[in-house]
């Protein structure tokens, strides 16, 4: 299946981007996930071949297209496994920006984002405080045309390459309720008092690195000021919704992908004079998967021509994300197991699968959090 928007430029876009991936990362891929790192000058090269923040308007750089090039862009590199965070750049962090920035700050930092020059991250989550943002306790004090920031972040995906940070933080500690008192500043690598930490060792997307960044005394103008003060809570509960269908997004494409190398598998590999796929117990494994990602195919793309239109549908997106990210977990378990021995190996591309999926049903919203919100929404 695919959105009922695609046109031949999404095609030519989509097979250009294959060609790239095909010969820049694919031949890269093994050695990178072994050494949990890409090279920063990545972000540079996807710059230069227009796969950056692709729906920027033409003054600042980009094409000025829409989100459904940046779909492509999510299932193309889910496709091959590659989890360098250009979704986090292009279509998390860098919209704060174009929504709430000043016209100066736009035209400082959206032509570096298309470009590569300028890859993002945004510093929300911290030692204590995950799913709970309105506790976080980072703090921007006013000094002068400044602000002192003083704070700690963690789990910050992008957090080493970033080249700027937007920074969740506490401009007003007596603010009631204390999300009220939430502000967005960006801050730019080199700032001091902006501390790289130490990047953190991961279960698995080994081709995303996340960080521990520490703020100490670290002063930045307070034109770096995303937005209004105190809105800062707003501006992050309104992205939501895309956040976390980018990561429904690459979740499903995940388990197509997972199920169709599970298949060529189970197709060649012989047991008992015959190939596996020809068991009965097997061939009905395979195809409560296939029901399961075809509904989930069925929910997604439903909700992405929603998107497009502007449609803000925040249960079943909810639902979306619970519920295909627990199925691609089901799928990659069923899928390392038909692979047997071989799944436990690391040189077959599922083992590695089989762990990345596992952050989904934390990331941009654990399950039991979706729960919670689909809950809300039913009035219960």
């Amino acid at each position: 299946m695919g959105l009922s928007v695609y046109t031949d430029e999404h095609q030519i876009f989509r097979e250009s981007l294959r060609r790239f991936l095909e010969k820049e990362v694919v031949p890269n891929l093994e050695e990178w996930d072994k050494e949990k790192s890409v090279p920063k000058e990545m972000w540079k090269k996807f710059g230069e071949h227009g796969f950056l923040c692709p729906w920027v308007d033409e003054k600042y750089g980009g094409a000025g297209v829409g989100f459904e090039y940046s779909v492509i862009s999510i299932e193309e590199m889910a496709k091959i496994g590659f989890d360098m965070a250009t979704s986090l750049h292009s279509d998390i962090v860098a919209p704060y920006i174009a929504s709430h920035g000043t016209e100066e700050q736009k035209e400082k930092w959206l032509p570096k984002c298309v470009s590569g020059e300028l890859p993002l991250a945004i510093g929300m989550t911290e030692p204590n405080t995950g799913s709970d943002l309105a506790s976080i306790q980072t703090t921007a004090k006013k000094s002068g045309n400044d602000y002192i920031i003083n704070g700690q972040k963690v789990f910050i995906t992008n957090g080493m390459n970033c080249g700027m940070v937007l920074v969740a933080c506490k401009t007003d500690t007596k603010a009631d309720p204390p999300h009220k008192g939430i502000s967005l500043i960006a801050v730019e690598d080199g700032t001091p008092g902006f501390i790289k930490a130490k990047k953190l060792d991961k279960l698995g997307r080994n081709t995303s690195e996340v960080a521990e960044l520490f703020f100490e005394d670290c002063r930045v103008p307070v034109g770096n000021l995303i937005g209004e003060e105190g809105k800062g809570f707003q501006y992050m509960m309104e992205k939501l919704q895309q956040e976390r269908l980018i990561q429904i997004i690459r979740s499903q494409t995940d388990a197509e992908t997972m199920l169709e190398m599970t298949i060529d598998y189970c197709q060649t590999r012989t047991a008992f004079g015959k190939p596996i796929s020809k068991f009965q117990h097997n061939q009905f494994k395979i195809t409560e998967m296939a029901t399961e990602i075809e509904l989930g195919r069925t929910l997604l793309d439903q909700l992405l021509e929603g998107h497009l239109k502007g449609e803000e549908d925040i249960k079943r997106v909810s639902m979306a994300k619970w519920w295909i990210t627990e199925m691609a977990n089901r799928v990659a378990y069923h899928c390392l197991q038909l692979h047997g021995g071989n799944g436990y190996m690391e040189e077959y591309s599922i083992a590695r699968r089989y762990r990345n999926v596992r952050m989904d049903t934390i990331a941009a919203g654990t399950t039991e959090i979706m729960k919670l919100i689909i809950a809300r929404q039913m009035k219960l």
